[in-house]
């Protein structure tokens, strides 16, 4: 994910930021508690498609900032 891609992008939900989890191909957004698909390199930021994150996803988001 481009780094300066990721600074123009914001949750479609609270517009607020996202950050990106490499491992998932994710953009996680913490104030929303979702995680966006990135697929193929294009950000799904779909509310649609995105998933809930989990109480345990949102402490280790939290702690990561």
């Amino acid at each position: 994910m481009d780094s300066k891609l990721l600074e123009l992008l914001v949750c479609p939900v609270t517009k607020g930021s996202l950050i990106y989890d490499r491992e998932y191909q994710e953009l996680v957004s913490r104030s929303a508690r979702l995680a966006y698909p990135v697929r193929d390199g294009i950000p799904v930021l779909l509310e649609d498609e995105a998933r809930t994150l989990t109480d345990d996803e949102l402490e280790h988001w939290a702690a990561a900032a």
